[in-house]
């Protein structure tokens, strides 16, 4: 995972009072957001049984979201289910909102800011450029705090919001966190395929284009449906600069380690008997999204839930224990460079560890320096079971880890 600190996120504990909400153009879109938003108060109420503050305008707000989505997707008003449709999208927004708000404010941040950090780690700096990770990390703290203004700007925008507001209760914060998340991944439609939102912002910012080329992508985020919106979405000039912001001229080396990693990680998944977990690994590296792997594998939400969870942590032992150099090399994130804490941060680390999982560390960087030096060798040299140092690397890996993101 990638180190990620407590993101500011542009909000504050106070707020000025929004702008009403903008009524619909029709009775009947009106019904239906009424109809759903009771939907999800008695959600949250079961979920949570209290009645957190502010729930009604979340509930209203994520009503008329799920409607709008539903009224603008041809293939949802083609499909005859849109009342099935709406259900489901309700529940999955009530779902992130949940998660979210248990988590709290700040594990919740710090969260969100480690999931959208992973996505862009890999974009964030300049092709061809020498950052190790700290410098990474460096560039990723500024675009991800800039992209924050962004997200705040469009959840005003996209709920009639006034332009001073911020969200004031705990349940407004997670509504607002899981918007984040949402709006990270929506997917840009392009030649070659698509692309999730903040990648393409995250290439822009690497390549720092000036702002008159930089063209605006709401047009795209917003999916207009209109004829005058179809024309403008897939002119000639802003498919040209779309294309120009997804193409990725990865430095040669970088693209060798990603694909001996993703060949390494499937021999490993095959090797645990895995063949479901190598599917969706193929499929998550075609950029599908969650309703096509499920199409594709045949999969409820709940086997697909289950299916992410084995994945998750096989891919855990797989970077921490089975292959951790592999990883680490990939993030520049070697034993030699401090598995990519800071001095200060690796300084505190090093006196959580244990006095044999600090022996362990030294005997790792000696081992890094001369490869003379084998895991068996560590393992006599601490009365270890090569077993037992493979178990207590992985670990120390998971408490950098932690010290990375927390």
């Amino acid at each position: 995972m990638i180190a990620a600190s407590t993101p500011s996120m542009c909000m504050s504990s106070s707020g000025s009072a929004s702008t009403p909400e903008p009524y619909p153009a029709s009775a009947e879109a009106a019904e239906t957001i009424g109809s759903l938003a009771s939907y999800i108060l008695r959600s949250f109420y079961q979920a949570l049984n209290t009645r957190p503050s502010g729930v009604e305008r979340v509930a209203r707000r994520m009503a008329a979201e799920v409607e709008r989505i539903c009224q603008m997707s041809d293939r949802i008003q083609a499909s005859g289910q849109v009342g099935r449709w709406q259900q489901s999208l309700a529940q999955h927004r009530v779902g992130k909102c949940l998660h979210y708000y248990r988590l709290g404010s700040t594990r919740g941040r710090v969260e969100l800011h480690s999931a959208l950090s992973a996505i862009v780690y890999r974009y964030i700096a300049p092709s061809g450029s020498q950052f190790g990770f700290e410098g990474r990390y460096a560039l990723l703290e500024d675009f991800m705090q800039t992209f924050y203004i962004e997200v705040l700007s469009a959840f005003r925008r996209e709920h009639g919001l006034a332009a001073d507001y911020s969200p004031r209760s705990r349940l407004e914060l997670a509504e607002y966190m899981a918007f984040s998340e949402q709006y990270a991944k929506r997917r840009i439609p392009l030649r070659s395929g698509s692309q999730q939102l903040i990648v393409l912002r995250a290439q822009a910012f690497a390549r720092r284009l000036p702002p008159e080329t930089s063209v605006d992508l709401a047009m795209a985020v917003d999916t207009p449906r209109s004829e005058e919106g179809d024309i403008s979405a897939h002119s000639s000039a802003l498919q040209q600069v779309r294309e120009q912001m997804v193409a990725d001229a990865a430095d040669p080396a970088d693209g060798v380690i990603r694909d001996r990693i993703v060949q390494t990680l499937i021999t490993y998944l095959e090797g645990q008997n895995q063949p479901d977990c190598v599917d969706y690994l193929v499929l998550k590296l075609e950029d599908c999204s969650a309703a096509e792997i499920d199409q594709i594998l045949n999969l409820s939400p709940r086997q697909r839930d289950y299916l992410q969870q084995r994945f998750k942590y096989h891919i855990e032992k797989f970077a921490q224990i089975h292959h951790w150099e592999l990883v680490h090399q990939w993030l520049g994130a070697e034993v030699d460079k401090r598995l990519g804490l800071t001095p200060e941060e690796w300084a505190r680390f090093l006196t959580e560890l244990t006095p044999a999982q600090q022996e362990l560390v030294r005997l790792k960087q000696e081992q890094s320096a001369s490869s003379a030096l084998t895991d068996q060798a560590i393992g006599e040299a601490l009365n270890w079971t090569p077993k037992k140092v493979k178990r207590t690397w992985g670990e120390v890996l998971g408490l950098a880890w932690k010290h990375r993101n927390e």
